[in-house]
């Protein structure tokens, strides 16, 4: 299947299925000399497993990280980097009834109109199972990026309609959603717990911010910057829009208000986000990504099945009431692994 691989120079290709043995990822074009060990990818996978919040699948995954090549005496050589995660909690025969019917929401209904086929079990490859993978790449990424101090972070501004009304991110740490608005992540809390008790799902607001990342990275005209972290946020499956610095506001906005001025000391605002076209501009990198409600619902929902005739569907089991909070690690991965690509490709220019 093409389409498995991102990146240009710090460039990942993630493999394995949801209900297969094992899901992984090959990095090419680490640079060598990167501290790496199990434990800096450890880290960020505990980020994403299942059981962090109320909104989460009870599917228990340890996600133990084992790197297989490309790493000796815990540095990157240079060569290949393979990681590989073993899928240990799979329950496939939950999912034998699903086998000739589509599920609302899901890929189900587009991968069988392309291949003629598809992995029932769990998703196959459009399982959000995949992102694993993602995260530990990321891992690797936000090790580079640290050696030039550039930070990234996501964490969660909106979730069923509830909204963050300040941006203390000491806060993020502090709470199962991510949020940094201590009182508004304990009305996510009780939100959640509603929508589960009535077998729905909702969806989110998750913002990523990047810090010290220097002026020039991005690359005229058709691999801007923002082009391509909009591509890697995009590629994940709950992902249903992007905005950066402004955004969809910007739409409204006059250029006299729109536009940042610059100072000797820098810039006086952030609407652009960061980015002015196509290249970092050496200010906070600020994107917010819309997350769409998890489709696997027990709510009964109208479908067809692979004759096409028209059938009703329940999904039950175990999934998570929102992508939200652990998807916000899988973006700051895709963020990382997006800059971590341009700033190689700076570097080959000799800037």
């Amino acid at each position: 299947m093409p389409g498995n691989s991102f990146g240009t120079l710090f460039r990942i290709t993630t493999w394995g299925e949801s209900h297969g043995e094992a899901v992984g990822v090959v990095i090419d074009g680490c640079p060598p000399g990167i501290p790496l060990d199990e434990k800096i990818i450890q880290d960020m996978l505990d980020r994403r497993k299942p059981g962090g919040s109320a909104a989460s699948t009870s599917r228990k995954e340890p996600d133990k990280a084992i790197i297989m090549s490309g790493v000796f005496k815990g540095m990157t050589t240079g060569t290949p980097v393979m990681i590989m995660i073993r899928n240990s909690d799979a329950h496939t025969e939950s999912y034998k009834k699903y086998a000739d019917i589509f599920r609302p929401g899901h890929g189900d209904i587009t991968y069988q109109a392309k291949y003629g086929i598809r992995d029932w079990r769990g998703g196959g490859r459009a399982s959000a199972r995949e992102t694993v993978a993602r995260v530990a790449a990321g891992a690797v990424a936000k090790t580079l990026l640290g050696q030039e101090k550039i930070t990234v972070s996501a964490y969660t501004i909106e979730l069923g309609g509830i909204k963050a009304g300040t941006r203390d991110l000491d806060a993020v740490s502090g709470n199962m959603f991510f949020c940094p608005d201590l009182k508004a992540a304990l009305k996510m809390e009780k939100r959640v717990n509603d929508v589960k008790k009535k077998g729905d799902s909702i969806g989110g607001i998750v913002e990523i911010i990047a810090k010290g990342v220097p002026a020039g990275l991005g690359e005229p005209v058709f691999d801007k910057l923002d082009a391509d972290l909009a591509k890697g946020l995009m590629s994940i499956g709950a992902v249903k829009g992007i905005e950066i610095g402004a955004g969809f506001k910007a739409a409204s906005m006059p250029g006299s208000e729109n536009n940042d001025p610059i100072t000797p000391e820098g810039f006086s605002t952030n609407n652009s986000g960061g980015i002015l076209a196509g290249i970092s501009n050496g200010d906070d990198i600020v994107i917010r990504v819309a997350v769409k409600p998890i489709p696997s619902i027990a709510i009964e929902q109208k479908t067809v099945d692979l004759s096409g005739l028209e059938r009703s569907i329940s999904v039950k089991g175990r999934h998570d009431v929102s992508a939200i909070p652990r998807i916000n690690v899988v973006c700051e991965s895709m963020v990382s692994l997006v800059l971590a690509d341009h700033l190689l490709r700076q570097r080959a220019i000799g800037r």
